[in-house]
């Protein structure tokens, strides 16, 4: 079950986090993984050096994002590495915490153009070579935020609503193709965006009081589901939105 032998995926911000997770259980199944991140060499090399020791295969793409060039960049990467994509699994963001008032357009359109923009462009490129193939798999990383927004991520919250959205109207135009796409809203997870928040023992212990089961997830907690709707066994998936949030997104 889920062989991904022969496929191959792009995985943005795939140097740490919940994309590394996703990248290294897709490697894992067989796929050759194009890892995507913007800045840190040093943190994407563990990524890298961890698909290496499972044996996988994988290609760097070091790359921003937010960059107005970027279904044109993204093209000539593409023929350069003589390659085309199967799996596509949209997990970049940008997050900025600060309250409504004093978010400056220029945070409001880093984290839209990393946030959705960048989503809409990359589904636009690899969309093609998947309609000829009548096979392709498109998985979108959400957010709890999506459901219970805080007021200093309204933008965040905003731009993963907006791709939620995208992911529903885009399913019923891909389907025929045989591509699936589907959302990811992942809750409260231990990831290096969330370490100095988290590690407020006060802030932690009221996080962990909102969320059903009790505590605050990891990466590997979110990996296996995208896997599923990454692989053939789940063909007959899409247009959902998943939380995966311990129950967290529950009123």
């Amino acid at each position: 079950m889920f062989d991904l032998k022969g496929k191959t995926a792009l995985v943005t911000g795939s140097g740490q986090g919940i994309g590394r997770a996703i990248a290294l259980l897709l490697a894992k199944q067989g796929a050759r993984v194009v890892v995507n991140w913007c800045s840190n060499d040093a943190v994407a090399q563990v990524t890298l050096d961890a698909i290496k020791a499972e044996g996988g295969e994988y290609l760097t793409w070091k790359y921003d994002l937010a960059s107005d060039t970027i279904k044109e960049d993204w093209r000539a990467f593409a023929k350069e590495n003589n390659l085309s994509v199967d799996i596509l699994v949209l997990n970049a963001s940008v997050q900025y915490r600060n309250e409504w008032e004093n978010i400056s357009f220029e945070e409001f359109d880093k984290q839209m153009h990393v946030n959705l923009r960048a989503s809409l462009a990359l589904i636009q490129e690899c969309t093609p070579a998947m309609r000829e193939r009548k096979w392709g798999r498109i998985v979108t990383i959400g957010s709890v935020q999506q459901y219970r927004p805080n007021t200093a991520m309204a933008v965040y919250a905003a731009t993963k609503a907006a791709q939620r959205n995208l992911v529903m109207t885009l399913c019923v135009e891909l389907a025929g193709d045989g591509i699936t796409i589907n959302n990811v809203a992942p809750g409260a997870i231990e990831t290096v965006r969330n370490e100095k928040v988290l590690a407020d023992k006060e802030y932690r212990t009221k996080i962990e009081s909102s969320i059903p089961v009790g505590f605050v997830g990891q990466p590997a907690d979110i990996a296996p589901t995208v896997l599923l709707l990454c692989s053939e066994e789940g063909r007959y998936i899409t247009g959902i939105d998943l939380p995966v949030d311990g129950g967290m997104a529950i009123p």
